[in-house]
């Protein structure tokens, strides 16, 4: 089966069954999802869900956040992966949105990537989930999934790389769902040591199943 046959089934399925995918981390506006995404680096969405409620009520909006120090909001985040880089992240980042982007997220992925903790994975789901964009954030799940499926080839071996990959074959406007659906699958069924193959709905197509048969 070739790649375009794998893109096929793998976007009819969740057209089909997932049609209409969101994230899993809990906000209510541009600048809390953009704070959670920031947290949520090499850490669950579950423990970023179960810290930014009292975050938040605090630091309810960037002047709040920007007002204040990395050592308070250290205090909040203190359970979750890196509170003391995430902290100064945050504050730096909340200082700069205040004085250069007068509060406002920017929708651009080179002005969000301006943004202290904000990287390209970051930048891309900004820029997907608020603005609707075409940009596909590659976490640890869409790097394995894509790559297990055969989605992307077993050469693309940096982030950078499965992103440029899957937008070659993704219709433009499918990009923001697409990355919803891998993160998803990657999250509850294709684990990354123990994938539940047993349950998988897309183990017709997948690279990796096929190798594990032989």
């Amino acid at each position: 089966m070739n790649r375009k046959e794998r893109f096929r089934l793998f976007l009819e399925y969740f057209t089909t069954n997932f049609p209409e995918p969101e994230t899993e981390l809990h906000y209510t506006n541009p600048y809390e999802l953009l704070v959670a995404v920031i947290l949520s680096a090499q850490c669950t969405d579950k423990r970023i869900n179960m810290v930014t409620p009292a975050l938040f009520e605090r630091f309810p909006d960037p002047e709040s956040l920007a007002a204040s120090y990395a050592e308070e909001v250290f205090t909040y985040i203190r359970s979750i992966s890196y509170p003391n880089n995430k902290s100064k992240h945050l504050v730096g980042m909340a200082r700069m949105l205040t004085e250069k982007f007068n509060s406002e997220i920017p929708a651009s992925i080179s002005e969000l990537q301006e943004l202290p903790g904000v990287g390209r994975k970051t930048a891309n789901v900004i820029a997907s989930v608020i603005f609707n964009q075409p940009t596909m954030a590659v976490d640890t799940h869409v790097y394995r999934v894509s790559r297990r499926l055969g989605l992307v080839p077993s050469t693309a071996t940096t982030p950078l790389a499965v992103e440029k990959g899957l937008m070659r074959h993704i219709p433009t406007e499918l990009v923001p769902k697409a990355h919803h659906w891998l993160i998803l699958h990657g999250r509850y069924i294709c684990l990354a040591r123990t994938p539940k193959c047993n349950v998988c709905p897309l183990t017709s197509f997948c690279l990796y199943f096929e190798k594990m048969k032989i």
